[in-house]
């Protein structure tokens, strides 16, 4: 039995617990009602501190604390146009509703004809694909409020939007002409007046007339893998998100977009000299290299390390190489190929050189080897060779030196610009060889036209080639006058 004093003890301490639990509802309970409170909305806000009127009294126990700020709903202003190259066209402030886009200028006369800036997304022959009311429109803005509203939904950053559905599963096509034209003209911005930096990286590409990923993945497994290393931080979107956008029945601004339109750019007077999409980019102004901080992001994102190369074209960072390397890929084992007995001479001339210690030769066929282990090759060549076709789209991740060289075997008289366009892009020399003889040309010219000749030749099984003329090429490639070098590291 407890005795009085020891009842009278119990007693007091639980009431002082039940007091305490009380005060402690209380507590939590003035805590929850005041985390529940709505927090005004704060337009553009640009860090934790615009928020510390609404957020600065309140004591969180366990509470969610505010979210990452975001710019949300942003007045409808004016469209800016920035660059307008066809098929190129760079956007401040582009508008898009129930999947239409919008430019808003009080004189649509200064922006370029739709027809220039995207087409219809369809693969027929003949067929009209000049854009629609339904796919864009240039409006004055006086009508703005009506058709958008007072207030868009911001998606911020630069947004790349892909308005096609044709060779998207080509690795030249994708990288040679989409992603590198469109990061040229990108960079160009850097050129104009009134430019601010950095540049920062896209946030997003959009594909809106394709359906998933299937429909811009190659079978080999490149093209996407590459996007991952080059675009690590940035998003690439289908149809699925596009159709989202236009679902919420709600106006949303780009704050910077690119479209990207092969047929558009096709329409440019050098895309219907050259056929080829990125001719319209190259009388653009660009900084010098402006490709090169993405061939060394992506060669290191995939490789795992940057190979650094000399004057000389010597490999100096660790596997070294005891002279510059020539990189022969092979097709010996494609459809368009050397006769056996031109390609057995070559392979001759190129061990010769090696032999007196002119270059190490790497003969490859790419599609046996892995995607690191074919970056990893281009990343320590000096000079590439092959036949015209897809897998010289691989120059664009060889380091720019002042000894940089491709050489392009083509049928004879038979000649195009894909790969001579992306040798200037990258700052590595170009020469075309037809046999016996070779062609390259200085900045500013160029071979006339294009010249397919005769199907079975252009894209035959016996095309031919003189290896000692290679060779010569190669040499004096590997001997010229050494000038300060154009390959630098990030």
């Amino acid at each position: 039995m407890w005795t009085r004093r020891q009842q009278f003890s119990a007693f007091a301490v639980l009431m002082f617990c039940f007091l305490l639990l009380m005060h402690k509802s209380e507590t939590i309970r003035e805590h929850a009602n005041r985390a529940s409170t709505y927090i005004p909305y704060k337009a553009w806000s640009n860090s934790y501190d615009d928020m510390s009127e609404e957020f600065g009294d309140m004591d969180y126990l366990g509470s969610v604390p505010p979210t990452m700020p975001c710019k949300g709903l942003v007045p409808i202003t004016e469209t800016d146009l920035l660059m307008r190259p066809h098929g190129f066209t760079v956007y401040d402030n582009l508008y898009l509703r129930n999947g239409t886009l919008y430019a808003i200028v009080e004189t649509p006369s200064t922006f370029p004809d739709l027809k220039n800036v995207l087409a219809r997304p369809l693969d027929q022959k003949g067929a009209n694909l000049d854009p629609t009311p339904e796919m864009m429109q240039v409006i004055m803005p006086g009508d703005a409020t009506n058709i958008l509203g007072s207030r868009a939904v911001a998606i911020e950053g630069a947004s790349f939007i892909i308005y096609d559905m044709n060779f998207l599963k080509h690795y030249y096509h994708w990288w040679g002409e989409i992603i590198l034209g469109a990061i040229k003209i990108y960079s160009a911005m850097t050129l104009t007046a009134g430019f601010r930096g950095p540049l920062a990286d896209p946030s997003r590409f959009i594909i809106p007339n394709v359906a998933g990923s299937s429909d811009w993945h190659d079978k080999v497994g490149i093209i996407a893998p590459l996007m991952r290393a080059a675009f690590p931080s940035a998003s690439v979107e289908t149809g699925d998100y596009w159709k989202d956008l236009s679902d919420t029945n709600q106006t949303f601004v780009f704050e910077r977009a690119m479209i990207i339109s092969r047929h558009a750019a096709h329409k440019s007077p050098l895309g219907g000299l050259w056929f080829a999409m990125i001719s319209t980019t190259m009388e653009v102004a660009t900084p010098p290299y402006f490709w090169e901080p993405f061939r060394q992001r992506v060669v290191r994102n995939t490789v795992g390390y940057l190979p650094s190369l000399d004057d000389k074209g010597l490999v100096t960072s660790k596997p070294k190489s005891s002279a510059p390397i020539v990189l022969y890929i092979s097709r010996q084992n494609a459809g368009r190929r050397l006769r056996d007995e031109d390609h057995e001479g070559l392979l001759k001339s190129l061990k010769e050189l090696e032999d007196e210690g002119v270059c190490q030769v790497q003969v490859v066929a790419m599609e046996k080897l892995s995607l690191k282990e074919q970056i990893e090759t281009v990343g320590r060549a000096t000079i590439m060779l092959g036949i015209h076709g897809n897998g010289l789209t691989h120059q664009i991740w060889m380091p720019a030196t002042s000894r940089s060289t491709v050489i392009e075997i083509f049928f004879p008289q038979t000649y195009r610009h894909d790969y001579s366009m992306l040798s200037r892009n990258m700052e590595h020399a170009h020469y075309a060889v037809w046999n016996d003889t070779t062609l390259t040309y200085p900045k500013g010219q160029w071979f006339k036209g294009i010249n397919d000749g005769r199907r079975e030749d252009f894209h035959g099984n016996n095309i031919p080639v003189h290896g000692p003329t290679v060779a010569r090429v190669i040499r004096e490639r590997l001997w010229v006058p050494t000038h300060n070098s154009t390959n630098t590291s990030l």
